[in-house]
C-alpha cells in the first residue's frame, strides 16, 4: 500500500474519525493514526463508559422509588461487576462501529503513536512506528490527558484520574473527589447512588463552573440532600497517602477517603508530537487555529481538546468538518456561540450561548426569564417528587435569544432546539410561531420564552 495520502490525521478521537469519515466520503485517500484506541478519550475513557455507568445508577435510582409510580419491587440490589462489565461491552461495540467507519471510508489506520517529521514543501511526513507516511494535508487532534497539579504528595499510585476510576473492581467505601466540575460531578453522582460516602474539594466558589449559576446551586443542593459532602472554595495543599489536606476559610482541614479521584481540569496533548519540527504555533494551553480550524502553517490543521478551547466531543466533531470543508474548497466556517454543554447527572443539566453572568461580563443588555419544569405536564407525569426549571436570556433590545439553561429531566436530549434557536438567530416572537409537540418535557423552552 502507499505511503502518501491526501490527508494524515493524528488521533482517532471525535474530531479525528469524523474528519477521516467526511473525507473518505469526498474521495480523498486518508491514513489515520491513533496511538491506543480509535475513539479517542470520549469513548474509551469519558463519554460513553460514565454515561453508561450513570445510566445503571438512573435505573437502580428507578427501581428504588418505584413505589412513588404505584409500582412494587423488592429485593433492590445492583452487582457492581456487571455494571462494569456492561460498561466495557458498550465501549467495545461502539469502538468497533468506528472501525468499520473507518473501513467504509477506505482510511488507513495505523495503531500506533505518530510524530511530525519534516514538511518540505506542499508534503508533510509523519513518522510512525519507524514507518513514514506522507500527506499533502495534516489535521492534528491528538487530544488531552487529565490535568495534575504540582500538590505535594499527589501520587498517581494513590490518585484515580477518569480513565484508572473506570477500572475498579469494586465500590470504595469512600471517595475523596478533588475538583467539582463536571466529570468530578458524574463520578459523584454515580458513586453516591453506588453508597459510596463520597466527599468534594471545590477551589472555587461553586461547582459545576461555566454553568449557570443558579442550576449549579440546584445541583449541589440535590446532591447535598443525598449525602454527598462538599467544601467550596478549599484549595488542596497536600496529600498524605489517602488523606486530603485542604485551607479553607483560613483553617487547615483533612479528610481521607479509601479512593481518591482527581478531576480538576484536562490539558492538551501538545508534547512529544513534533509540532516544533514544522513550526505550528502552539504553548501549554493549546494549538492556536483560525475560524477554518487552520495553524499558522498552510494546509495544517488543529481539532479538538488539542486547541485547548472547548474541550467538548461534539465541538471537535464539528471542528474536524470544517477543517475537512476548508480544505476541499467549501464554504464553512466555525462557530462557537451555539454549543451545547450537558451535565449527565441525575437530575441532568444542559445549556447553550450566555449564562447571565457571561452577558454581564460583555457588557450585553438582556433579559431572563424562568418556569419550573412543573409547566410541562409529562414533566409532572414522570418525575413524581422531581424538581428543575428552563430559564432563557434574550437580548434586550431586539428580543434575541441568546442563552438557554435547563435542569431536570431529559434535557440533554432536547437541548440541541434551542442550539437550534440560537443558530439561526431566532427572536422571541419567531419562536412563537413554532409548533412543540404535546404533551413533551421540551414544551418548557417556548412557555419560558412566552414569559417575556
Amino acid at each position: 500500500m502507499s505511503n502518501k495520502f491526501d490527508i494524515a490525521i493524528m488521533g482517532g478521537g471525535p474530531a479525528g474519525y469524523v474528519a477521516a469519515e467526511r473525507a473518505g466520503a469526498k474521495g480523498l485517500s486518508v491514513v489515520i493514526f491513533d496511538k491506543r484506541a480509535l475513539g479517542g478519550v470520549c469513548l474509551n475513557e469519558g463519554c460513553i463508559p460514565t454515561k453508561t455507568l450513570l445510566n445503571s445508577a438512573k435505573v437502580l435510582e428507578y427501581a428504588h422509588e418505584a413505589e412513588k409510580y404505584g409500582v412494587k419491587v423488592e429485593g433492590v440490589g445492583f452487582d457492581f461487576k456487571k455494571i462494569m462489565a456492561r460498561k466495557d461491552k458498550v465501549v467495545r461495540k461502539l469502538v468497533s462501529g468506528v472501525g468499520a467507519k473507518m473501513k467504509h471510508a477506505n482510511a488507513e489506520v495505523v495503531m500506533a503513536e505518530a510524530v511530525i517529521k519534516e514538511k518540505r514543501g506542499d508534503v508533510i511526513t509523519i513518522t510512525a512506528e519507524g514507518k513514514d507516511y506522507q500527506a499533502a494535508r495534516l489535521l492534528i487532534c491528538t487530544g488531552s490527558e487529565a490535568a495534575v497539579p504540582p500538590i505535594p504528595g499527589l501520587d498517581k499510585e494513590v490518585v484515580l484520574t477518569n480513565r484508572e476510576i473506570l477500572q475498579l473492581k469494586e465500590v470504595p467505601e469512600s471517595l475523596v473527589v478533588i475538583g467539582g466540575g463536571v466529570i468530578g460531578s458524574e463520578f459523584a453522582d454515580f458513586f453516591n447512588a453506588m453508597g459510596t460516602k463520597v466527599t468534594v474539594i471545590e477551589m472555587l466558589p461553586e461547582i459545576l463552573t461555566g454553568v449557570d449559576e443558579e442550576i449549579a446551586a440546584f445541583v449541589r443542593k440535590e446532591f447535598t440532600k443525598r449525602g454527598i459532602e462538599y467544601h467550596l472554595n478549599a484549595k488542596v495543599t497536600e496529600l498524605k497517602g489517602k488523606e486530603v489536606i485542604f485551607e479553607k476559610d483560613g483553617k487547615t482541614q483533612s479528610v481521607t477517603g479509601e479512593q481518591v479521584l482527581l478531576s480538576v481540569g484536562r490539558r492538551p496533548n501538545v508534547q512529544g508530537i513534533g509540532l516544533e519540527n514544522i513550526g505550528v504555533e502552539f504553548s501549554p494551553k493549546g494549538i492556536k487555529i483560525d475560524q477554518y480550524c487552520r495553524t499558522n502553517i498552510p494546509n495544517v490543521y488543529a481539532a479538538g481538546d488539542i486547541t485547548g478551547f472547548s474541550l467538548l466531543a461534539h465541538t471537535a466533531s464539528r471542528e474536524g468538518e470544517v477543517a475537512v470543508n476548508h480544505m476541499l474548497g467549501r464554504k464553512d466556517v466555525m462557530r462557537y456561540n451555539a454549543i451545547p454543554g450537558v451535565v449527565y447527572t441525575h437530575p441532568e443539566v444542559a445549556g447553550v450561548g450566555l449564562t447571565e453572568s457571561a452577558a454581564k461580563a460583555q457588557g450585553i443588555e438582556v433579559e431572563t426569564r424562568k418556569l419550573p419544569m412543573a409547566y410541562a405536564g409529562r414533566f409532572i407525569a414522570e418525575n413524581e417528587g422531581k424538581d428543575g426549571f428552563c430559564k432563557v436570556i434574550v437580548g434586550k433590545k431586539y428580543k434575541e435569544i441568546l442563552g438557554v439553561h435547563l435542569v431536570g429531566g431529559a434535557c440533554s436530549e432536547m437541548i440541541w432546539g434551542a442550539c437550534a434557536l440560537i443558530e439561526a438567530q431566532l427572536r422571541v416572537q419567531d419562536v412563537e410561531e413554532i409548533i412543540f409537540p404535546h404533551p413533551t418535557v421540551s414544551e418548557i423552552i417556548k412557555e419560558t420564552i412566552f414569559q417575556f
